[in-house]
């Protein structure tokens, strides 16, 4: 049995979850999630808890039993906490300005990058060089945040680009180095 998959997941206080067949729907405080999941696989809602259950032992069912866990419980603490990333931006000139809901990056290229703020998501700038990304689902915020960094990746050499707080970026010798063993 999945270690993961077995624990129930408590709902807390202020909190309806609804359970039709495969479909789950999530309110709270923060506000509304909702997801469909394998057909075979059963969510039990029992009284403060949802349990999620497989049919056999296959190996298909297992891996599914415990993201079906884990993705319902993550939809629980998004409408009570909600997530949040954070994003360092290094390098000289390189900035982010909120422009309503939206940032606009300077990242060194000819041209500002525009990045609109989807359904559900909700940016912070709290310095110009530190970009907050915050929202209820999860893996949306985290695409998000992805996909800002890829906008321009830390580079090895210097480290200047974007990148999540607390990232270590190993940086290489440069051509100085080289000439130096000689």
């Amino acid at each position: 049995m999945s270690r993961i998959g077995k624990q129930p997941i408590d709902i807390p206080s202020g909190v309806d979850v609804t359970v039709d067949g495969s479909h789950v729907t999530v309110k709270g405080p923060r506000g509304t999630l909702e997801d469909t999941f394998h057909p075979e696989i059963r969510i039990v809602r029992e009284d403060g808890t949802v349990r999620v259950e497989r049919p056999d032992d296959d190996a298909f069912h297992r891996s599914l039993h415990g993201l079906t866990r884990t993705l319902v419980a993550n939809m629980v603490e998004g409408v009570t906490k909600g997530y949040e990333k954070r994003l360092e931006i290094v390098g000289v000139g390189y900035r982010a300005v909120l422009k309503g809901t939206d940032i606009e990056l300077a990242l060194g290229f000819s041209h500002p990058v525009a990045v609109k703020a989807p359904e559900g998501i909700e940016f912070e700038v709290p310095a110009p060089n530190r970009i907050t990304i915050r929202g209820n689902n999860k893996q949306m915020v985290g695409e998000i945040a992805a996909n800002i960094r890829k906008i321009r990746k830390p580079e090895p050499y210097k480290g200047k680009g974007v990148r999540y707080e607390g990232e270590y970026v190993r940086k290489k010798a440069g051509k100085a180095a080289k000439g130096a063993t000689k």
